[in-house]
C-alpha cells in the first residue's frame, strides 16, 4: 500500500520545540509586530553567546540578504570580481551579481566537498596575472562540513582578500573546537525552514567588527539617516527579521544542541546500516572537524544508480535530491570564468541527499534504508 501525505518522509522539515510559542505570543501581546523589538534583540544575543560572546549579530530577513550586505560591507561594488565555491546553492553566487560585480567559480576538494585550497591559490595568481585582484571569497561549509579553514584563511591572508564565510548550512559545525560562523571578515547563518534551526524564513550576519554590524543593521532597515524627517544618504534595503519571526528563533535556540545531535545521530544510523554497501560512500570528517551533518548525503558508483535510487524513493513518499549543481554549471552563470578540475561534476551526477530532519524516527530511517537496500543488494 502507497503511504499517504500524512507519513511522507521529507529531506529537511522545520521541527518546533514548544518555547517558540511563547516567543511569538508575547510579541503579538505587547504588539511588537515589526523589525525591531525584543526578539529581535534576543534572538541576536542568544546566537552570539552560543557562537562566541565577541562576535556581533545582525538579525536579517534571509542568510541570501546577509551575504548581499556581507559583500556590500567588504567594498564589493560594479566591475569587481569575486572568487565563489562552485559547489553550492545559487544563494551563495546571486548576491555578486545584484552589486554589478563578476562571481568566478572556483571548484571542491574531494575531502570535504568544500572550496579547494590548490584551485583557489590558482585562481587568485590567475586573475592577479591578468590585473583584477579578486575584492572577495565566498566559502561554503556544505552541508555543514567545514572547508579547510586553515588552508584557506592563509591564502586569503596571504593576498589580503577578504572572506565571506557561508556557514548557511553549518550552524553548530565547528573546527578545531571553534564554531562554524565566526572564521570569515563576515559569516552569514540561514534560518530558512528546512535549516537545522528555522525562523520560517531569516538569516543573520556574523562579525567581529562591531561597526560592521551597526552598518548592516542601518543599511538593512532602509538606510534612513538620524533626521525628524525620511532623509537618506546612501541606498538601503528592508532587510531586517521581524520581531514575530525572531521569536520563533529565540525558541529554536534553546534546542540547537539536541539538533545537532539528532541529524548526527541520523548520520550514524545510515552509515552503519549502508556503511558496507560496495559502492556506497559517505563523507567523513578530517582531523579536527565535526559536522552538524545538515543533511546526510551519499555517493552512488554512477548517476543512474542514482536516480533508479531517488525515483524509487520518490514512488513510496520519500522525498531526496541529488546533491547541488556546481554553479559553473548553471545556465545563468555560463559567462563566468571558473578554475575547476571536475570534483564538483562528479559529485553533482553521483550524490543524493537523503531525509535528515531531526524530527524522524527509527521507523523513517528504517523506510529509507530498506529502499536502498533493496537496489543495491540486488
Amino acid at each position: 500500500m502507497k503511504p499517504t501525505i500524512e507519513n511522507k518522509i521529507w529531506l529537511s522539515s522545520p521541527h518546533m520545540g514548544g518555547a517558540e510559542l511563547e516567543y511569538v505570543k508575547d510579541a503579538f501581546d505587547t504588539n511588537w509586530i515589526a523589525p525591531l523589538g525584543p526578539n529581535v534583540n534576543g534572538f541576536e544575543t542568544s546566537i552570539e553567546n552560543y557562537l562566541d560572546n565577541e562576535v556581533h549579530v545582525a538579525a536579517l530577513s534571509s542568510g541570501t540578504a546577509a551575504i548581499h550586505l556581507g559583500l556590500v560591507l567588504l567594498g564589493v561594488t560594479r566591475g569587481d570580481e569575486v572568487l565563489c565555491q562552485s559547489f553550492t546553492f545559487s544563494a551563495s553566487a546571486n548576491p555578486i551579481c545584484y552589486l554589478g560585480a563578476e562571481p568566478i567559480f572556483v571548484d571542491s576538494d574531494k575531502d570535504t566537498w568544500n572550496i579547494s585550497p590548490v584551485l583557489l591559490k590558482k585562481a587568485i595568481e590567475d586573475r592577479i596575472s591578468k590585473g583584477k585582484k579578486p575584492k572577495a571569497i565566498i566559502a561554503v561549509h556544505l552541508y555543514g562540513m567545514p572547508y579547510k579553514v586553515k588552508e584557506i584563511h592563509e591564502i586569503a591572508a596571504k593576498y589580503n582578500i577578504p572572506i565571506l564565510e557561508d556557514s548557511a548550512e553549518a550552524l553548530g559545525s565547528s573546527y578545531d573546537g571553534i564554531k562554524c560562523g565566526t572564521f570569515g571578515d563576515i559569516a552569514v547563518l540561514s534560518f530558512n525552514g528546512n535549516k537545522i534551526i528555522t525562523t520560517s524564513g531569516g538569516g543573520a550576519l556574523v562579525t567581529r567588527n562591531k561597526n560592521y554590524k551597526e552598518k548592516a543593521v542601518f543599511l538593512a532597515t532602509q538606510a534612513r539617516d538620524n533626521a525628524p524627517h525620511y532623509q537618506h544618504s546612501n541606498i538601503g534595503y528592508n532587510y531586517r527579521m521581524s520581531n514575530v519571526l525572531a521569536g520563533i528563533g529565540r525558541g529554536q535556540m534553546e534546542v540547537i544542541d539536541d539538533r545537532v545531535a539528532a541529524r548526527r545521530s541520523n548520520f550514524e544510523y545510515y552509515k552503519q546500516k549502508l556503511g558496507h554497501i560496495s559502492g556506497i560512500e559517505f563523507l567523513e570528517e578530517m582531523r579536527g572537524m565535526y559536522s552538524n551533518r545538515w543533511l546526510t548525503c551519499i555517493l552512488m558508483p554512477s548517476v543512474q544508480i542514482r536516480e533508479n535510487i531517488r525515483l524509487k524513493l520518490q514512488s513510496v513518499d520519500i522525498e531526496s535530491r541529488p546533491l547541488w549543481k556546481p554553479m559553473h554549471l548553471q545556465p545563468v552563470f555560463e559567462y563566468c570564468d571558473s578554475y575547476v578540475d571536475g570534483t564538483s561534476e562528479d559529485l553533482f551526477e553521483r550524490g543524493l541527499c537523503l531525509p535528515s530532519g531531526s524530527n524522524l524516527g527509527l521507523d523513517d530511517l528504517t523506510r529509507v534504508v530498506e529502499v536502498i537496500l533493496k537496489i543495491m543488494t540486488k
